[in-house]
Formats: C-alpha cells, sequence, structure tokens
C-alpha cells in the first residue's frame, strides 16, 4: 500500500489527538473580547472562529479532540455544547472541554500554551494517541490536516510546524523560522523585532501558523522538561519549539494547494481591523475563503430561525440589501445595506442605511441610522437617527472605539445598554 494512499492516512488520523488551545484573551480585540474569549468571537455571518478548526479536524477525518479553555469561556462552551455533540462516544469520537482545573497544582491556571497541554497529560495519556496535533482556536482557514500528518510521518520528524509565508514588516507578529533545503527547521524564534527572511527574498518571512504535529513519547517528554526549567514562559514557540529545534528532527510544512502550489488561505483575525477585513472578503464574488464549498462544510451551532424578510417597495423606502451576505433571522425593513455582513437576527429599520459593516447576531438599528466602516457588537441598538463611522472624533466622543484605519466598534457597553444575554 502506498504510503500517500488514503488508508494510509486513515490510520494516522484515527491515531490522532487533536488539542485546540481556545483559552486566549484576544486583548487586540479590545472590547470585543471583553465578555468572551477570542475563539468564541462570531465570524463569517453564522459561525464562531472556533468551528473553523473543528471543521478541519472533522472534515479531516480527526474525531478525537479537545478544547483547551480558560478566560471568559462560558458562551464558547454553550457553543459547543449546542452545535458540537454528534460525535458518537460508541465509535470512540469525543470533542470534549478541558477548562484550567488546577491538576498539577491547587494554585495553577495555565500559565502559557506548553503548560496548558502540560496539565493535561494524564488525560492525553488515557486516550493513548500516536501523534498529538496542536492548533490555536483563533484562525480562520481550510486545512487538510491528514496531509500534514503523512508528511510528518513520511519525512521522519519528531515534530511538524505548518508554516505560511508574510511579509517580513508582519512577521515580527509570528513565530518566525529558518529551514534548510530539505525543509528542516534549523532556527525558530517568537515575535522577531528583526525577523529572518526567506533566503533569496528579503521581503518574505516563514511564520508559524500555529499548527504543530507531535510524536507523542517527545511531546510528552518535552513538555515534563520544560515545566521543570525555571523561568521558562512555558510557551509553545518561545520556550518549547526553540528546544525542540536544538535536539530534534523538526521539519516545516508549507500550507499550499495541492492543485495549484499557491499559498492556502489563512487569516489571524487578532485585531479590529483583520476581523473586519477578513468578514467582509466574504462577500465577494470570488472571495478567497469560499464558505459554498460542500466539501469541506464549516460546522456549526444551526439555531432555527426564519428566512431573512426585505419588505417595503417604495422609493425613498426600499428593503434592499446590495453586495452583501444577510444570514437568517433578519428583517430589512424599508433599509439599505450595502456591502456588508449581516449576521443572525438582525433587524435594519425604515429609512436606515448600512454600509461597509459587520453586524453581529441581534443587533437592532433604528430609523434614519447611518452607520459606515463599523463593526457593531452583539445584542447593540442603535437609537433612532444615530451616525457611526462619519466623523472619527465624534465616534471617539461617543465612547466609541476607532482604530487607525477608520473602524468604529460599538458594544452595548459603549451605549450604556446592560445585556444580560450570553455573548
Amino acid at each position: 500500500m502506498s504510503e500517500t494512499s488514503p488508508r494510509f492516512v486513515s490510520r494516522l488520523t484515527r491515531d490522532t489527538l487533536a488539542l485546540i488551545l481556545a483559552g486566549g484573551r484576544g486583548a487586540r480585540l479590545h472590547e470585543l473580547t471583553q465578555r468572551r474569549t477570542k475563539p468564541a468571537v462570531p465570524f463569517g455571518g453564522k459561525f464562531r472562529i472556533v468551528d473553523f478548526p473543528l471543521s478541519n479536524c472533522v472534515n479531516s477525518g480527526i474525531r478525537r479532540i479537545g478544547v483547551l479553555t480558560q478566560y471568559k469561556a462560558h458562551s464558547l462552551i454553550l457553543h459547543i455544547q449546542k452545535g458540537w455533540g454528534f460525535l458518537r462516544g460508541e465509535f470512540g469520537e469525543f470533542v470534549e472541554l478541558w477548562p484550567a482545573q488546577q491538576r498539577v497544582t491547587e494554585t495553577a491556571w495555565y500559565t502559557g500554551t506548553a503548560d496548558a497541554v502540560f496539565q493535561n497529560l494524564d488525560i492525553i495519556s488515557n486516550h493513548d494517541p500516536a501523534y498529538i496535533l496542536v492548533l490555536a482556536g483563533d484562525h480562520v482557514y481550510k486545512m487538510d490536516y491528514g496531509a500534514m500528518i503523512a508528511h510528518h510521518v513520511e519525512s521522519g520528524a519528531d515534530m511538524t510546524v505548518g508554516c505560511i509565508e508574510v511579509d517580513a514588516a508582519r512577521a515580527r507578529d509570528f513565530g518566525v523560522m529558518r529551514v534548510d533545503a530539505a525543509g528542516r527547521v534549523c532556527a525558530f524564534v517568537e515575535k522577531p523585532a528583526q525577523p529572518p527572511t526567506i533566503p533569496g527574498r528579503d521581503d518574505l518571512a516563514l511564520a508559524s501558523m500555529g499548527i504543530y504535529v507531535f510524536n507523542r513519547d517527545l511531546l510528552f517528554d518535552a513538555l515534563v522538561r520544560d515545566a521543570d526549567t525555571e523561568g521558562s514562559a512555558h510557551d509553545f514557540g518561545k520556550d518549547l519549539i526553540p528546544l525542540l529545534v536544538a535536539g530534534s528532527r523538526v521539519m516545516a510544512y508549507p500550507f499550499r494547494d495541492p492543485l495549484t502550489g499557491e499559498q492556502s488561505y489563512w487569516r489571524d483575525v487578532g485585531t479590529l481591523d483583520a476581523f473586519w477585513e477578513a468578514n467582509l472578503e466574504l462577500i465577494g464574488v470570488t472571495p478567497p475563503l469560499n464558505l459554498y464549498d460542500n466539501s469541506w462544510p464549516i460546522w456549526t451551532y444551526q439555531e432555527q430561525l426564519p428566512p431573512a424578510k426585505f419588505v417595503f417597495d417604495e422609493d425613498d423606502r426600499r428593503g434592499m440589501a446590495v453586495d452583501s451576505m444577510v444570514s437568517g433571522g433578519c428583517i430589512v425593513s424599508g433599509a439599505m445595506v450595502r456591502h456588508s455582513l449581516v449576521f443572525s437576527s438582525v433587524r435594519v429599520n425604515s429609512y436606515a442605511s448600512v454600509t461597509d459593516s459587520v453586524l453581529l447576531p441581534n443587533v437592532q438599528i433604528g430609523r434614519h441610522c447611518r452607520v459606515r466602516r463599523a463593526i457593531v457588537d452583539r445584542w447593540c441598538t442603535l437609537e433612532e437617527g444615530a451616525r457611526i463611522g462619519y466623523d472619527p472624533d465624534a465616534d471617539r466622543a461617543a465612547g466609541y472605539r476607532v482604530t487607525a484605519s477608520g473602524i468604529t466598534l460599538v458594544t452595548p457597553d459603549m451605549l450604556g445598554q446592560q445585556v444580560g444575554r450570553v455573548r
């Protein structure tokens, strides 16, 4: 049997345990993560960010998944309980929630990404995987992890790091690696001030995607050593990977389209500008991330909602959405929505206009409102005549957050609205 055959890959994925690190604060999203962890932030009209790595696992044939939570995890936990309970325990399939439980000492919460995995070594050992796939829970992409695990095994690697090429100027925000001609990682540095570039390309660097495949025993040994190392931040990028590069066979896995060889879509939506841009990319005629791909569906909790509705057809009061995505349960009542992404159960009332904006679930836009280049958080109610996104100084004076590029974020707290619902 060929080592690249589907049967070979399916055996590998069946012997793999995926760990999704979903406890991050997402501080660069500011008030958007004030009441929820970053992986629980809504994305793409009906999903949460965590749905992307979870869907990649299921679509790749990896049906044993642990989700490690810590920071403000309630909405994330509810979402996974509602939307990800369809795997069958009788077949050894599961999505388990692993909150910080002080399993090692009675005072220690997760202190870093590596420490989060270390504190669950007993649970991991009970599942007895041959390979451990560690994933960040806060990136948006579609990826067949089976191909990466097969590459890991065929290359004889102890550890494999998924990587993409990024502009050298942006590489300061990533773990950056240097590789030899065979793809072996020779050096790895986390968020360097002067990122090493790709040989012959001073404008590009090779950045980690936060996706790692480990041989089980190697990972266990490395985590125990790191836990005993005084002064360690107990972080994969800062501590564990540089340690393994020095003494183990660490390989890079470029994330490319297998048919074209082009770099595949991957987004870190960790800033308000990146979040806004990635959502609005989806409404293009040929978006870089195709959500209409039946061969690789993105699974999520399916709330039972009626279809979107557009009412009134008068010259000055016409319910319309142009060049936009509008989710179920929405009512656009005598208003104009243009080049925007509208999540579920949003109502846009008469004579209002919404342009170049992202409206999260359950937003209410009052009559005669004007909203432009904005992110409006869940459960916000904009009163009649509100203007957002037209005057940055006025938006800041009103208590909204305005980014350097002019995107305005509005949350219920900024509006003085106390919302008792989970966000």
